[in-house]
Parts: structure tokens; C-alpha cells; sequence
């Protein structure tokens, strides 16, 4: 069992931390010593899941630009290399890149130093094997170890720089080459102008290394030197005021199509000519597009939140499989890996955040990739005298949306949580034009007729804090206030939940 030191650091699939001082009320936590302790407990974890001493491992090791990364980069290098390990020090780095040192270097396992899109105080360590990403309970287990204060056998390892950008860029540009297939074979974006928005994160590599070799003018392209401060908008694709930086960036300069990144690259977003953001239910839209386009009827795993409208898009026009399931990236990946091995064709696993893997990209989520994918098919589309809107042009758009986040204020915020959903359905269950979704796998969801809101309501419990958010959508004006009313009459009847 975790102590209270320790529980703190874990969250979800990832652990994160307070690694710069500068923000007040959060003391430094992720110190050198406690990096150490966390990077000598993933090298015991590795020793027994790889059934190899560390002596016979192989580890990479990136960051993105955080102002604290080459300091606990630092941390975690010295410590495996004292294991007696092989350490690739990959330095700047997109955390999808660092899976793939597993697969193009065969690394036995890999840490990336990221908080994403958290603020620059923060920081923290994913983990990678060839497997994918680590799931809660290695995490749990890397942190007992850091608690005990365990360490592996000392030894004499070597530290090896390497630029991997380069190798993880030539590998996106032979994607784009090979599937668009252009008469000027390596030159396929000659024509278009793509602008990117890094959000002064780890991504504008992708302009530079990507976009500009294979031809494509990248002029009006914002914020693509990295600074761990992120001095102009969060690094963030669910983020209104980053949304509107590259919106503007594309209307500005006349682009073809606009891409953003968050801080780490693992998510991403895009904006088409118009300056029309193809992000969240319409980025899911996209998406299963492209996955379904080679697998008719196949099921696209979604999270919780996502709209009527993109459940009739992915089944009736596109004629797959929606599965509708649960917040957090890794739990909606963990699914289309389920059903995957069930026998049900699963190629595309993809969170409203921006969260996105694909099958034929081994399950990982890549902002870059799935960038990749809409660029391919911009270029194809052109091709054929059509446009990335018309893919677009069948879906059902909500009239109105919210998302309201009411603070748990028991402190087993959990087991309250849980209570007030349970309630919440069995008196959704007798009241008059309420039906609640058979497929809902998360929480509660209840949708309503035209007469009585013309939408539906999702409460549930966060996947890590004390915190029950309320997403409502409705396709008539008003309708949003009027479902809001109907939850906040029941919700104001609860105890420990501040409404």
C-alpha cells in the first residue's frame, strides 16, 4: 500500500508531481531524491517484466520542455545507467516517440519526462514498454518500490546521446510519401500551406522535420520554439484560447489546414481552411473516418462525453460500431485492445481530449500521427477535387453544449461520488420523459424528447479528483437550461456535493 508521501505522485497511468518552485501553495515535491527512487523502482519493475537483469536492459529516456526536464532527465539517466543498464539519452522528445524507440531500437522499455498540458510547475515520468503504455497497478508498483526506498544491483552502464527526433520524423515523412504516392514522389505537400501551433511545446519539430522536407509551406506557423514556460497559451487542444491561436494562424495566412499540439505531442487538433476547428466530437468524427475507410463496420471505442450526433455519424453514415465507453485515454486504448483480442475489429481508440491510437500504429496515442493521417487524406482528397470538410458534412452538431464540475466536498470523495450516481439513476428511472442510455458504460447518461430539453445529460465521477462533472448537449435553443434545471433539482438534494 502507498503511503500518503507517495500516493500523491500517482496519477492514473502516469506519475506527476510539483517539480519548480514559483506557484504558491505547491511545495517542490519531485525532487532529485524522489526521481531517483521513482527511476530505480521502474528499473526493478523492468527486471521483472522483461525477466532480464539490468545489466542485459535497454532504456531511452526523453523530455519534453518543461523548464525542470534536463534536471530530473538527469535523475533518472544516472540512476539507470547505475544499474548497470543501457541508457539512450533522447533529450527534447515527443512522448509517442519514446514508445517507438521500443520498436525501431528495440528498447526494452522507455521513460518519457512530461506533465503534458499541465502548467510549467509540474512535472513527471511515463512509462513504455514494447507492450504500450504502463497501466495503473505498474504504476502502483514503481511507487512502492521508490516508498521502500528498493534498488537494483549496482552496476556499470553507459549513457548514449541520441537525436531520435530525426529517426521518428523520417519515419512520418515516409508515411505521407508512401500514401499519397505524388507524381513528385518526395515532395507530396508541394502546393499546400500547413500551418502548426506548438504552443512553445515539444511539437514544432513537426513543421521543421515533417511538413517543410516534403514540400508544404509552413509560413504563419505560431509558437514553435520550445519554452518551458509556455509564456502565450496552454500547449492544450481542449483549450479555447489555444483552439483560437490557431484558428487565427490559418484565416491569417490563407492555410490549407491547421495542426496543434499539446505540450507533448500525444495529443493533437486541427482547424480546416475556414477556420473551422476539427477538434473533439468532430476530430472523433474524422478519425473514424480514416479508421473505417479500410475496415467497413468496424467499432471505433470512444470515451464517455461524445454526442448523439457522432454516434449516428460513425453508424449510419460511416456504417461501423460505436462503443461508447469511459474518460481516460488509457481505459478507452485498454478496450479496442480487449475487444481487438476478442475477435471484434477495433482499429481506432479515441478520447474528446485529443487522445487518438490507431491500430495500425500499435494502439499508441500520437498527435503527430493522427496529424499525419488527416494530412494524407487532405492530399488525396485534393486529388480528387474534393475537400476534408465534405467528410464532415453529414455530421449532427449539438445546438448547445455545457460541462458544469461540482466540487465532492466528503472526503471519501469516491464512495460519495458513487452514491449520488446510483441515486441519481434510480430516480431518473421514475421520472417522465427521462430514459437513460441501455449502452452507458460510465456514470449515468439520460437523454430527453424534443418537448423536454432535446438532449441528453452525462454525470459522472472524475477519473482522478474529487470532482463529479455534468457534460449536458441539447439540438434546440434552451434546451441546455432546461435539462440543467431537471439535474440541478435532484443534485441540490444531495449531501457532500457543492452545487
Amino acid at each position: 500500500m502507498l503511503n500518503k508521501t507517495y500516493k500523491i505522485f500517482k496519477s492514473g497511468t502516469d506519475i506527476r508531481g510539483v517539480a519548480s518552485e514559483g506557484v504558491p501553495g505547491e511545495p517542490l515535491n519531485l525532487t532529485d531524491e524522489v526521481v531517483a527512487r521513482m527511476a530505480a523502482g521502474f528499473v526493478l519493475w523492468a527486471e521483472q517484466k522483461c525477466n532480464k537483469p539490468a545489466s542485459a536492459l535497454t532504456f531511452s529516456v526523453g523530455r519534453d520542455c518543461r523548464i525542470s526536464g534536463e534536471r530530473i532527465a538527469a535523475a533518472v539517466i544516472k540512476t539507470i545507467a547505475a544499474s548497470g543498464a543501457k541508457v539512450y539519452d533522447c533529450g527534447l522528445s515527443s512522448t509517442p516517440s519514446m514508445f517507438m524507440t521500443t520498436v525501431d531500437f528495440g528498447c526494452d522499455a522507455a521513460v518519457q519526462i512530461t506533465a503534458s498540458h499541465h502548467p510549467f510547475n509540474r512535472n513527471g515520468l511515463k512509462f513504455f514498454t514494447r507492450d504500450g503504455g504502463l497501466d495503473g497497478p505498474d504504476i502502483e508498483a514503481i511507487l512502492e518500490h521508490a516508498q521502500n526506498d528498493d534498488k537494483p544491483a549496482p552496476g556499470e552502464g553507459t549513457v548514449e546521446k541520441v537525436d531520435y527526433m530525426e529517426h521518428y520524423s523520417a519515419h512520418l515523412r515516409n508515411i505521407i510519401m508512401r500514401e499519397v504516392n505524388a507524381d513528385d514522389y518526395e515532395h507530396p505537400l508541394k502546393g499546400f500551406h500547413i500551418v502548426v501551433d506548438a504552443g512553445n511545446g515539444a511539437g514544432g519539430f513537426y513543421a521543421s522535420k515533417v511538413l517543410e522536407p516534403l514540400g508544404a509551406d509552413t509560413t504563419g506557423s505560431v509558437y514553435l520554439e520550445p519554452d518551458g514556460m509556455f509564456p502565450n497559451h496552454i500547449p492544450n487542444p481542449e483549450n479555447a484560447a489555444a483552439m483560437q491561436s490557431i484558428c487565427s494562424a490559418v484565416l491569417s495566412s490563407k492555410a490549407d489546414l491547421g495542426v496543434i499540439f499539446d505540450t507533448d505531442v500525444d495529443r493533437g487538433g486541427a482547424v480546416d481552411s475556414s477556420g473551422n476547428e476539427i477538434n473533439r466530437n468532430r476530430l472523433v468524427a474524422l478519425a473514424s473516418c480514416l479508421a473505417l475507410e479500410n475496415e467497413p463496420g468496424a467499432t471505433v471505442v470512444t470515451d464517455s462525453i461524445t454526442s448523439t450526433g457522432l454516434n449516428e455519424f460513425i453508424e449510419q453514415h460511416l456504417g461501423g460500431k460505436h462503443y461508447r465507453y469511459r474518460r481516460g485515454y488509457k481505459n478507452v486504448i485498454n478496450k479496442a485492445i480487449e475487444l481487438t483480442e476478442k475477435g471484434v475489429s477495433a482499429p481506432l481508440a479515441i478520447e474528446t481530449s485529443g487522445h487518438a491510437a490507431m491500430k495500425e500504429n500499435y494502439y499508441l496515442d500520437d498527435g503527430a500521427y493522427l496529424c499525419t493521417k488527416i494530412i494524407i487524406k487532405l492530399a488525396q482528397l485534393r486529388a480528387e477535387g474534393k475537400t476534408l470538410e465534405s467528410l464532415l458534412s453529414a455530421l449532427k452538431e449539438p445546438v448547445e453544449a455545457l460541462e458544469l464540475r461540482f466540487k465532492i466536498t466528503d472526503a471519501d470523495f469516491r464512495a460519495t461520488g458513487e452514491r449520488v450516481i446510483k441515486e441519481l439513476e434510480a430516480y431518473a428511472a421514475h421520472q417522465d420523459g427521462w430514459h437513460i442510455a441501455p449502452d452507458n458504460r460510465e456514470g449515468i447518461r439520460v437523454s430527453f424528447d424534443k418537448d423536454d430539453g432535446d438532449g441528453w445529460f452525462l454525470l459522472r465521477l472524475s477519473v482522478h479528483d474529487p470532482i463529479l462533472p455534468l457534460n449536458i448537449e441539447s439540438d434546440s435553443v434552451g434546451g441546455v437550461e432546461i435539462i440543467k434545471e431537471k439535474v440541478l433539482a435532484f443534485l441540490r438534494t444531495q449531501d457532500g456535493v457543492a452545487v
